[in-house]
């Protein structure tokens, strides 16, 4: 899927995958040595996550159930976990870096199939 920052008329993640099973939340990036740049995955639902046994940083969007940014968790490193963010119904993951000067908390995106 395709993800849009309509707040700011940007592009966010052009290859998004959505975790919406207990597997695919808990994996996530687990298995994956990178992510590319147009990458993300959405996790749903979710209001805090981990990065332990990934081996790379990610930025962490928590988004309510309108898709409306409520935190941005930039830069979050292998074996950490977020905050549990109130609120939150999901959570976008992106490379690490992606989120600057492109996400902030208020801004309102928009998933494309």
């Amino acid at each position: 899927m395709i993800i849009f920052n309509l707040t700011k008329n940007l592009p966010v993640a052009a290859q998004a995958l959505k975790a919406d099973t207990f597997s695919s939340r808990l994996f996530g990036f687990i298995p994956r040595r990178s992510i590319g740049e147009e990458e993300g995955l959405w996790l749903a639902p979710c209001a805090m996550i981990h990065t332990c046994f990934m081996s790379f940083a990610i930025d962490a969007v928590f988004l309510d159930e309108n898709l409306k940014t409520l935190r941005v968790v930039e830069n979050l490193k292998p074996w950490r976990f977020s905050p549990w963010v109130c609120g939150a119904k999901s959570v976008l993951e992106l490379r690490a870096g992606a989120c600057a000067g492109r996400l902030a908390k208020g801004d309102q995106l928009a998933f494309r199939s």
